[in-house]
């Protein structure tokens, strides 16, 4: 079970609780769950109305990253012509979620969007398995500043339930592996793409603490993102059993003591 949003001073004040049920004894079975974990209306954007250009572009947009093969599990696209029809679309999967996977939970996120933002030219939606932000107020160029580290809508959640034993030692093996696991996301290559995504495991006794490290495809702020991120982690679960961080749709890290990714 997953408690509530762990609060820092730089996240927005979330009026709900969340919680996450993780009831799961195989792998396998784990692999395939997909859990809503937060939203954001963006409701600065404003609305659309039925019918309108904006709507015909959104149209546009679901068609098309609906039949895409997401091959490497990213997506950021544009359409329309005008700043205030425009649609702007950045997807993203988990590192194991490519492909078929990859474009369920696109659909699964696109409905999730409609339901708890509807008609919003704006939001921000976030699964187990990929993230979605849709806006009518960043184009491709504007929203390519690579730089820039999404803190305003960073988020935590923790599994409630303490670990037994030396907390001070699990937390400096927690923290090696996260360290270990920039190094090999920041460097490593497919092709002439940066991967940005490392899974690694670190044996605690008679346990083993498993651990995940990703960043947005094409952010060169990435080891900055998930350092800061590694902080924020300590900070707001410290000891416990499973935690996340996610810093809006920049990068992200969760580490838990059962296997939670497809290897």
């Amino acid at each position: 079970m997953y408690s509530s949003f762990c609060q820092s001073k730089h996240l927005t004040y979330i009026p709900f609780l969340a919680i996450q049920l993780f009831l799961i004894r195989r792998v396998s079975s784990l692999n395939l769950t997909n859990a809503y974990l937060h939203h954001n209306c963006l409701a600065s954007e404003g609305k659309y109305l039925p019918r309108s250009d904006y709507e015909e572009n959104l149209n546009t947009f679901i068609r098309f990253e609906s039949s895409a093969r997401y091959t490497d599990g990213y997506s950021q696209t544009t359409y329309g012509g005008e700043s205030n029809n425009y649609v702007t679309g950045i997807f993203q999967c988990r590192g194991d979620s490519y492909k078929t996977n990859c474009r369920s939970c696109f659909a699964t996120a696109i409905a999730g969007l409609q339901r708890r933002c509807p008609k919003n030219k704006g939001a921000i939606i976030w699964y187990d398995q990929c993230f979605l932000h849709i806006s009518s107020v960043i184009s491709i160029e504007k929203s390519l500043d690579l730089e820039k580290i999404d803190y305003e809508n960073t988020f935590s959640m923790n599994n409630p339930n303490n670990i037994t034993g030396d907390v001070n030692l699990f937390n400096k093996k927690t923290r090696d592996l996260f360290n270990k696991l920039i190094l090999i996301a920041v460097n490593k290559r497919n092709g002439t793409k940066r991967v940005y995504y490392a899974i690694g495991e670190e044996r605690l006794g008679t346990k083993k603490v498993y651990a995940m490290v990703q960043c947005t495809r094409l952010m060169v702020s990435c080891e900055k993102c998930l350092k800061w991120s590694i902080n924020e982690l300590f900070k707001c679960c410290n000891g416990r059993q499973g935690a996340r961080v996610l810093v809006g749709t920049t990068c992200s890290l969760r580490y838990e003591l059962y296997p939670f990714l497809r290897t």
